[in-house]
């Protein structure tokens, strides 16, 4: 049976954390096979494996080291100066060109995994395209959406907002704008920015929520995001550019009415006025029309969300994920 590590050398909670917590469970199910987590910021459930053990085994047996960032491939190389029958994966989990030296270790993968066709053509190496699933038992519609949101002590009845870090490229300087005249008209909505905000970065929030603080919240960085994705009422995601985020298919398959910003990827994930709705990034006036008329008519959002839960449900799990995985670890072990 080949050893499968998954390295996570990152102390802040992100969306790649969310992505190995929920890839290395269903890679188990699906497969039987031997996979492991090692590093930090992970939680406490997953199967872990230590360094000596880890060095001990690489030195007899087939193991795979699945990356997801520089460091992880930098140490996935070093292990395999150990292990004659180490193979590195390497996951590129966004559409930003790449730097020369990110390229650079790519090379040295055995395999690279791109998220969307996008990221492949942006990273310009052979690549295979495996879009990330999600665990669909963490992941789902609340009972009652107007009490989840009660609970989260925010105010309002309603929850309009924005998941994910607080930088100018992610939006949420779009999303202010937007909603800053449409909040008097409706009293009834709460607005929220649920992500970490430091900085230059906080500074610059802070400024655009002048004269709305108490319309508008900062959330904070939140370690459990399920609850808020189950108060929120819509879920905009203004981004100026993404590799694929996770934020899209946690908030459909948690009920939300996605607004998003057409991303390139988008239009196979999301069917517009049905299981969402798109902007032309940076487009403001185009999103506030599309909110106006979303928190005019809430049950409009609420079915769009019913209707993006049942196709998340459909599509989304990450068991697909998972079992395409195991189909390139096992071509990577036999090669």
């Amino acid at each position: 049976m080949t050893l499968i590590i998954h390295p996570h050398f990152h102390n802040r909670y992100t969306g790649v954390t969310r992505h190995v917590e929920s890839v290395v469970p269903a890679l188990v199910k699906d497969s039987g096979s031997e996979t492991r987590v090692i590093g930090s910021g992970l939680s406490e459930g997953l199967p872990r494996i230590t360094w000596p053990e880890l060095l001990r085994r690489a030195r007899s047996e087939p193991v795979v080291w699945h990356a997801h960032r520089n460091n992880e491939l930098l140490a996935g190389m070093l292990l395999k100066l150990v292990g004659r029958q180490v193979r590195l994966v390497f996951t590129r989990h966004t559409s930003i060109a790449p730097s020369g030296f990110t390229r650079f270790l790519a090379r040295g993968a055995d395999a690279l995994v791109s998220l969307t066709k996008q990221v492949a053509d942006v990273i310009a190496l052979p690549s295979t395209v495996i879009s990330h699933g999600i665990d669909l038992t963490r992941f789902h519609p609340p009972e009652d959406r107007q009490k989840a949101w009660e609970r989260l002590g925010q105010g309002g009845r309603l929850g309009i907002g924005v998941i994910g870090r607080i930088r100018k490229e992610k939006g949420q300087g779009d999303f202010l704008e937007a909603v800053r005249p449409l909040l008097p008209e409706h009293p009834e909505w709460q607005g929220v920015l649920v992500g970490l905000a430091k900085g230059a970065d906080l500074d610059w929030v802070n400024g655009l929520r002048a004269g709305i603080e108490d319309r508008v919240t900062l959330a904070g960085e939140q370690s459990v995001i399920e609850p808020w994705y189950q108060g929120l009422t819509v879920l905009v995601h203004p981004s100026y550019a993404e590799g694929y985020s996770l934020v899209h298919v946690e908030a459909m398959a948690s009920g939300c009415c996605v607004v998003a910003s057409k991303l390139p990827y988008l239009d196979t994930l999301i069917e517009h006025g049905r299981t969402g709705f798109f902007f032309e990034p940076g487009d403001v006036k185009a999103l506030r029309e599309l909110l106006d008329m979303l928190m005019r008519e809430p049950e409009r959002a609420r079915e769009v969300g019913r209707n993006a839960a049942e196709e998340a449900r459909r599509r989304c799990g990450v068991e697909h994920e998972a079992h395409a995985l195991e189909a390139l670890y096992r071509t990577l072990v036999r090669r």
